[in-house]
């Protein structure tokens, strides 16, 4: 299954409110959830998180599942696609700013899901240190790194999406992982993102990725089709 992420920006001139909730009530609904091979898709909405950017890399995140690449291919040939979401887009999101991820998700902490109605997410995007392959990378964050998060309180899930290998078949991917950390509440990250464990966990990431491109962002999840664990 691949577990594809989408970061998008608002267009100029639209506020990230209106961005989020043209997303969310407009854009999912009427367009991008019609494509048929899209087995499950939801919303992640930028919240508010520690010192504010001026201007937040991204406003929202897409994660969408399809079952493989025939079928993501397909996808893309669609008329609910091409004459749908793909007209849509333009109208809410800065498209130059857009980054997509396809993804293998490895669920470290299965948890409760979807989350709470107050449940938020922390994600983190990194890239590997320089020197370091891809498999040790991979290695290194599923093993020694992985046992230091699940000791965060208050982790209620908890998810490992690397960066798939046909994004490397030519090249260099922009990012290696996305680590997506569940929570019941603002409170409850705000608990976890104070103490010693998960200070100890930022440091341990320190040390196999390049700091300077780690990129995090607080979310709320909108499920749009299907809910279950993934």
């Amino acid at each position: 299954m691949i577990h594809q992420l989408i970061f998008a920006h608002p267009k100029p001139g639209m506020s990230e409110k209106e961005f989020q909730d043209y997303w969310v009530n407009v854009h999912a609904v009427q367009y991008a959830s019609k494509i048929p091979q899209i087995k499950k898709y939801l919303i992640d909405t930028r919240i508010p998180f520690g010192p504010e950017p001026e201007d937040p890399m991204w406003s929202g995140i897409a994660e969408i599942w399809l079952e493989n690449e025939e079928e993501q291919l397909a996808s893309l040939q669609t008329p609910e696609f091409l004459e749908g979401a793909r007209l849509d887009e333009p109208k809410w999101a800065a498209f130059w700013r857009t980054v997509v991820l396809d993804t293998d998700a490895h669920v470290l902490r299965a948890g409760d899901h979807p989350a709470p109605p107050e449940g938020v997410k922390l994600v983190l995007l990194a890239k590997r240190a320089a020197g370091t392959t891809v498999q040790e990378f991979r290695d290194r964050s599923l093993g020694a790194h992985a046992e230091h998060v699940l000791q965060v309180p208050g982790l209620r899930r908890y998810l490992q999406c690397f960066t798939r290998d046909g994004f490397y078949a030519v090249g260099e991917a922009l990012l290696d992982a996305a680590y997506l950390l569940s929570f019941d509440s603002v409170e409850a990250l705000e608990t976890a993102a104070a103490s010693a464990e998960f200070t100890k966990a930022l440091d341990d990431l320190n040390t196999f990725v390049e700091p300077r491109y780690i990129h995090r962002m607080a979310v709320r999840e909108h499920w749009v089709i299907g809910n279950e664990n993934s």
